[in-house]
């Protein structure tokens, strides 16, 4: 039974020798697993997602006036489109946040959220919050245009300075369908 043992310890131990010896040199890590030991980011990819949340999170608050504040279908619909889309990449990015070690806003970061690229002053989300009907229609309008801008111009950077691939990914993702919903405003009829 000693010898068995033996034996089995000895096979096994050979196997793990040749599976780690085996497989590619060329080999590329999964995003996640480079995120994982901290190789696969840098601080354009940090500074990304530290801003890119509270920026979704306005205009996820922007987005969820609409329902009380408009009856205009393609502004309703959009809005829906954007609390869908935005609200499963801030916990995306906040995810990343917590795998790399970072807190999810930068300790020099507080307080300035309405100087990020195309966030609205507090004056601005209390004249979207007051408005309704057409005059809403056209705030939001105005206002989304200028902070899906802002976004846009944020993930451009995070693509020219950053490192990870799934924060790429999702910058070329949100350059795509914010452009296409500034298109979708832009078009819009509002008078």
């Amino acid at each position: 039974m000693i010898r068995t043992f033996a034996v089995m310890v000895a096979l096994g131990a050979g196997s793990l020798t040749l599976a780690a010896c085996g497989g590619s040199d060329t080999a590329t890590p999964t995003a996640d697993t480079t995120a994982a030991v901290g190789t696969g980011f840098n601080d354009a990819d940090v500074t990304f997602a530290q801003g890119m949340i509270p920026h979704h999170s306005q205009a996820i608050d922007m987005a969820a006036l609409a329902a009380d504040r408009t009856e205009n279908p393609a502004i309703l619909d959009l809005a829906t489109r954007i609390q869908g889309a935005q609200d499963p990449e801030i916990e995306m990015m906040r995810g990343w946040l917590q795998t790399w070690g970072h807190d999810e806003m930068a300790a020099d970061m507080e307080g300035m959220d309405h100087d990020m690229s195309g966030m609205m002053s507090d004056d601005d989300m209390a004249a979207l919050e007051a408005a309704s009907g057409a005059e809403f229609d056209r705030l939001f309008a105005e206002m989304m245009i200028e902070h899906h801008q802002g976004a846009i111009d944020m993930a451009q950077t995070v693509i020219d300075d950053g490192a990870d691939r799934d924060v790429r990914t999702l910058a070329e993702a949100i350059i795509a369908a914010q452009s296409a919903e500034i298109a979708e405003l832009q078009a819009l009829d509002l008078g």
